[in-house]
């Protein structure tokens, strides 16, 4: 790893860097740890509200659409990595270390805890901040009715589809995350993120953390009755806490981490941590 040079970092050196990474991760205090979280899930639930804001008047055709708010949406992990903070989705490369044998299954899945509560409360926190700074009520509502119409396609997905999507979210996730590892500036962090998190955003995958912002606003926008109004009777049934947490947060996350852990950090620490790897 020569300091000097310009050049990106090889594979086997970004191996070297996430395995070193989430050792750091496990081994900080609680509150340290907590706090990095809720930074996360804040900086995600912003880039899900930028997403929505940019999308919600479009009149281009879906595909574009999509991928302008993928654009948008990148805000949100270029904010976690750039400055600073722990979100759940992207720690799942942990398996590197604790294949490694560098930290305990314990301590990884302790971690994993600890980040999914504190990026549900960053995210919860963001939404109450949205609601009562009035900005769903813009453009007479329309950014309110676009926020309900997502959360209720998010919660009627089927539970296999939740799972498949949030398999191939995490994949590009952390392949972001994992490029990112090759940078040696600002410059190439932000470049390394904004093309995977604009796919799987354009391709409509689901992310658990970005959904903790996503569903809880749709669940307080459904008992208003002029943005309701605005989507013709769409049937809202699901649109429940319950439907939240069983038919979307926890499929999703299951595929988040079957996505990032054994698709991302497996495959790398194969090809690269092993002992008899090249």
């Amino acid at each position: 790893m020569n300091p000097t040079t310009t050049d990106a970092y090889i594979p086997a050196d970004m191996a070297k860097w996430a395995e070193k990474s989430a050792i750091r991760k496990a081994n900080r205090d609680f509150v340290s740890a907590f706090f990095l979280a809720v930074q996360a899930g804040s900086f995600v639930a912003l880039g899900a509200a930028f997403f929505t804001s940019v999308i919600h008047d479009s009149s281009l055709g879906v595909g574009l659409t999509q991928l302008i708010g993928g654009m948008a949406f990148s805000l949100g992990l270029i904010l976690v990595i750039i400055a600073g903070a722990d979100l759940f989705t992207g720690d799942t490369l942990r398996v590197m270390a604790c294949f490694s044998g560098k930290i305990k299954v314990r301590q990884m899945l302790r971690g994993w805890v600890f980040v999914f509560l504190g990026n549900l409360v960053g995210s919860l926190l963001i939404v109450l901040l949205i609601y009562f700074s009035g900005h769903w009520l813009g453009n007479s509502g329309a950014i309110g009715a676009q926020a309900l119409a997502i959360a209720n396609d998010k919660v009627n997905l089927t539970f296999s589809q939740a799972i498949a999507s949030g398999m191939l979210c995490n994949t590009l996730v952390c392949l972001a995350i994992w490029m990112c590892y090759s940078s040696r500036s600002v410059t190439d962090k932000i470049l390394s993120i904004f093309f995977p998190i604009t796919a799987f955003v354009a391709m409509g995958f689901e992310h658990s953390i970005a959904n903790m912002y996503f569903i809880p606003a749709g669940l307080i926008l459904k008992h208003n009755p002029e943005i309701v109004s605005l989507l013709n009777s769409t049937d809202f049934t699901n649109l429940t806490l319950s439907g939240f947490l069983l038919n979307n947060l926890l499929p999703v996350t299951i595929g988040n981490m079957v996505g990032g852990a054994l698709f991302v950090g497996a495959i790398y620490w194969i090809l690269y941590l092993r002992k008899k790897a090249a």
